[in-house]
């Protein structure tokens, strides 16, 4: 358990790390930004948000608040507390179009800063609970590598970061969304601001 909380941290933390990542979108306060290497792309939301870091941070690592602000999520649930910063989520989303809803069993790693300049993280990967197998209804999905990394800009603001990497089974969700033809990712990432502030 520890070493999957350790590794949880540490993969968004080198993902976040990785030099070559594109822009590929700039808006008010949201930037979109794209990393590929083989068959894998990860993406970075990078949002401005008016309030202090350990207030977003509180916010964001609580997945029970995020179908406030994520149309994605249709319910999420906490299966396990593991610890005070490790939680187990089983989380349900909705349909996207000729696919049916998909389900993901996630391991939420939150971690303060150490030093004043280290960002809070909050990180996920799925994980298998064999109290909740793959049920017939959903198809059941895997998150890599994804969260949050939340740096202190002042007192009052932040830079909010979120990362996912995909596998190429996702590409085609994704590539609607990063060539503009869906709006998906910038729309949940203004709705994600406006529920911080």
């Amino acid at each position: 358990q520890a070493y999957l909380s350790y590794s949880n941290i540490a993969a968004l933390t080198h993902l976040a790390g990785k030099p070559g990542w594109d822009i590929t979108k700039t808006l008010d306060n949201v930037k979109i930004w794209t990393h590929e290497e083989g068959a894998v792309l990860s993406f970075k939301v990078e949002m401005q948000v008016k309030v202090p870091s350990h207030v977003a941070f509180s916010l964001l690592s609580n997945f029970s608040l995020r179908q406030r602000w994520d149309r994605h999520f249709l319910t999420c649930e906490v299966l396990q507390a593991v610890s005070e910063e490790e939680k187990i989520y089983h989380i349900t989303s909705a349909p996207t179009a000729g696919h049916q809803p998909r389900d993901f069993v996630i391991l939420v790693s939150q971690r303060q800063p150490c030093q004043p300049q280290e960002p809070y993280t909050v990180a996920v990967r799925s994980v298998t609970l064999r109290a909740v197998p793959p049920c017939p209804e959903f198809c059941r999905s895997e998150i890599l590598c994804a969260g949050f990394q939340i740096h202190s800009n002042s007192s009052s603001s932040c830079t909010v970061c979120y990362f996912n990497q995909v596998t190429s089974g996702v590409m085609p969700y994704l590539a609607a969304n990063l060539t503009g033809s869906s709006k998906s990712i910038e729309d949940t990432a203004l709705e994600c601001i406006k529920f911080l502030e």
